[in-house]
């Protein structure tokens, strides 16, 4: 089979596996199938262990960064000292070295929160941590709903682990005019957005110019990481929820569900969508 991205020799984010396949009910012959590969990620912020996590092993260093801005650990790029992946037998280690004050506010609220993607907010301590306010966005310019279409549609040609594992979700990133400009996947929806954000700020790129899309549903921690991150529009392929919804209401935030075709569904500030 001829493959339109490297081979999965080439990858570390899949694995070829044995297979067994049933077809009608009956078994067929023994083949070969790619699977996504998921290990445990451990972030590190000046040697304290904060965060475990099941992520897939690619865009790591997008990830440790997406992740510290998008739960306010940094505030930008300019905060993160350094960075270093320790691949060890059991997972991996990213160690991310970050200013003295980034350290002394992560230490004044640090929590844990191993074991986090599943539901995002496992081993969150205190309620007003899982409801952390964000700021509200600036008003902005209003965006065409056809520019959101193609951004999601673009997604489907970007997805190449996907393709080839049918296992992970994508977080992408379009300009107003619906150009796609960076994808990133994971096995964790959350975990590909937080690539997705650390991807932009590491390529110094406006995320508030543009529009994110992710191949999930729109829980209200996709809706806090996107609002974080600065971006005003949020589409998704699946359904939002009530809390993400109030969320994205609250933010100024611009949030479509059951992006499909040429259809979509808007939950929270309508009029910055224009046909």
């Amino acid at each position: 089979m001829s493959l339109p991205f490297p081979a999965p020799a080439a990858r570390a984010d899949c694995a070829r596996v044995p297979i067994t396949r049933l077809r009608a009910g009956a078994f067929g012959a023994g083949a070969e199938d790619y699977v996504a590969e998921e290990t445990p990620v451990a972030l590190e912020f000046n040697g304290i262990s904060h965060a475990t996590m099941l992520a897939t092993p690619a865009d790591l260093e997008d990830f440790a960064l997406g992740f510290a801005l998008s739960e306010g650990i940094v505030a930008g790029v300019h905060d993160v000292r350094g960075m270093d992946l320790l691949p060890r037998p059991d997972g991996i280690v990213v160690q991310v070295e970050i200013s003295s004050a980034c350290e002394a506010r992560l230490k004044a609220r640090r929590r844990a929160l191993a074991g986090r993607t599943g539901c995002g907010l496992c081993g969150v301590e205190t309620l007003p941590e899982v409801l952390r306010p964000v700021a509200p966005l600036a008003r902005a310019a209003p965006v065409r709903v056809q520019a959101v279409l193609a951004a999601m549609r673009a997604m489907r040609a970007r997805q190449a682990l996907h393709e080839l594992t049918g296992a992970t979700h994508a977080a992408g990133w379009a300009g107003a005019d619906g150009a796609l400009a960076l994808v990133r996947e994971d096995v964790g929806r959350h975990n590909a957005l937080d690539k997705l954000i650390g991807a932009l700020a590491r390529q110094g790129m406006r995320a508030d110019a543009g529009i994110a899309a992710v191949t999930s549903r729109a829980s209200f921690e996709m809706v806090q990481k996107t609002a974080a991150a600065g971006i005003g529009v949020l589409a998704a392929v699946s359904a939002p929820t009530s809390l993400a919804i109030r969320l994205a209401q609250d933010a100024n935030l611009t949030l479509l569900g059951f992006l499909r075709g040429d259809d979509a569904t808007l939950y929270s500030h309508p009029e910055r969508i224009v046909t």
